[in-house]
């Protein structure tokens, strides 16, 4: 087979030997009217280049062996990265380089005239000290882009608020944010290159803590202005569940806010992804109890919603969820789901507060701290309506032919309202919300499968779901004396009798 030029390696090297010809065939220097102007003596890549004919040749050489070496990335805190160039797709640009040494000769070009006027050489002498051409060697931004994005996820880091160890009474200093500008950075590569340089300061951006140690070091946090329980399994079965209770409480415990200032639950705590430590753990999705990443972190903003509500903080943003839950009372719960449904409180008081949770022995502990107060807080809650849930059954071939099984069981919904009524001294402040929790349907399996089935599936054992009509919690603080526990009052009425379901006239299982 006949051998066939490429056609675009052809036109490359045309280019080249037009490029050599070009600069083979600037004269001498010269002025206008004048004898030759001798040629100034430059360096490339630190060593003296003859601008002889077979200067672009030498030129080449110098640039790929340049172009073949590492490159020193210096990142803060006095750690460094070594980049090979060819990693980066460093590219010479011989059209340039061949149009520098071109200008170098001419003595009418503005670059002559700079190399002339440049001090020729140290008080010893060295080569180092001649003017250095600049060197036309560039990185390629797809081929270094995906280094860069790895050097950037390790260096970058969000910043940290200063906070309290409760424990140790300290504060946790404050850690500043950076990120890694790989624009800037990609362009301080190319000028250190153009330098003939082999070394570079990363650009990083800088982000400042909203909290800093200093704004801590006068805070009063000797007593409890609010405070809530809530109870959690500690069977081995919940083990991942507790994991992440604990893990989602210590994001948020110690953190102050100062007067004016509001808590973002998603914004502290952060995303609830296997990324951030969280495990698979029981969730509740569209009414249902499914497993998801994150389960638990629900109880946190719970637990924490109830305790801010005591303390008299005002609540900014809180939803229900979209079932009773088991842990808490309807009308104190707070779901939270990362990043769209969220939980916000404002410390409405004069003085800064502490946020305070624990988990242990099975029990999560909420507490809002701060300076010793003075006031009464009571929740009224009172259920307006129950909404009827409906009966679903779906074929399931692990059950035998036949046979029923109770899966899921409904849960009604409700419609209430709740008040809150803060006294502090002569003063009194009263608050009025209405919560709506969505029945939840009740799901029957029917058996479609062989009369001894291999796996047998396991039915749902939770009991009628029962509620009391009104509930009145009151929590008192006096400056100095211990806060106890809350004052309740209960009026079990129609929807807290077993069997209310049924006489309601909703599907009812009793098997």
């Amino acid at each position: 087979m006949a051998w066939r030029p490429d056609a675009r390696a052809f036109a490359a090297f045309a280019v080249l030997v037009g490029a050599v010809l070009a600069l083979l065939l600037v004269p001498k220097a010269t002025l206008p009217g004048d004898d030759p102007v001798p040629l100034p003596d430059v360096a490339y890549l630190g060593t003296k280049l003859e601008l002889s004919p077979g200067a672009l040749d030498e030129a080449l050489t110098r640039s790929r062996r340049f172009s073949e070496r590492s490159f020193t990335l210096i990142l803060p805190d006095g750690k460094s990265e070594v980049l090979a160039l060819p990693g980066l797709g460093a590219t010479i640009d011989t059209t340039r380089l061949t149009r520098l040494l071109r200008d170098a000769r001419d003595a009418q070009s503005p670059l002559f005239q700079a190399l002339r006027a440049a001090p020729k050489t140290e008080k010893d002498g060295t080569e180092s000290a001649l003017p250095q051409l600049p060197v036309p060697v560039f990185v390629d931004v797809e081929s270094a882009l995906p280094v860069l994005m790895r050097v950037k996820d390790a260096l970058d880091r969000s910043p940290s608020d200063a906070r309290l160890d409760l424990e140790k009474k300290s504060v946790v200093p404050h850690v500043s944010g950076q990120w890694l500008d790989v624009d800037g950075t990609l362009e301080a590569i190319d000028q250190a290159l153009g330098r003939g340089q082999l070394r570079a300061t990363a650009r990083v951006v800088e982000r400042e803590p909203k909290r800093r140690a200093d704004a801590l070091a006068h805070l009063r946090f000797d007593a409890v202005l609010g405070h809530f329980e809530t109870k959690y399994s500690r069977n081995q079965k919940a083990e991942d569940r507790t994991y992440n209770l604990r893990l989602a409480a210590s994001r948020l415990d110690g953190t102050v806010l100062l007067p004016g200032e509001t808590f973002d639950f998603n914004e502290v705590v952060g995303p609830r992804d296997e990324a951030n430590g969280y495990k698979v753990a029981t969730v509740i999705a569209d009414g249902e109890l499914v497993d998801g990443i994150g389960g638990g972190t629900c109880q946190v903003s719970g637990t924490l919603h109830g305790a801010a509500f005591f303390a008299g903080l005002d609540i900014v943003e809180r939803y229900p969820h979209t079932r009773p839950s088991s842990y808490i009372k309807m009308g104190m719960d707070a779901t939270v789901v990362y990043p769209t449904i969220n939980f916000r409180v404002k410390n409405s008081f004069d003085f800064p507060v502490v946020l305070h949770q624990t988990v242990a022995g099975g029990t999560m502990r909420a507490e809002i701290l701060g300076p010793a107060l003075d006031q009464v807080v009571t929740l009224i809650r009172k259920v307006d309506e129950a909404l009827p849930y409906e009966q679903l059954e779906k074929p399931d071939a692990r059950l035998p032919k036949g046979e029923r099984l109770l899966v899921q069981r409904g849960i009604p919904g409700f419609r209430l309202h709740r008040y809150r009524v803060v006294r502090r001294g002569s003063h009194t402040v009263r608050e009025k919300w209405r919560d709506v929790y969505p029945p939840t349907h009740q799901v029957i399996a029917l058996g479609t499968g062989p009369v001894a089935p291999k796996t047998a599936r396991p039915g749902d054992a939770a009991p009628e779901f029962l509620a009391d009509e009104l509930l009145v919690l009151t929590q008192r603080r006096a400056a100095g004396t211990d806060p106890g526990e809350f004052a309740e009052n209960r009026v079990q009425g129609k929807y807290g009798e077993a069997g209310w379901t049924r006489a309601a006239g909703m599907p009812f299982w009793d098997k």
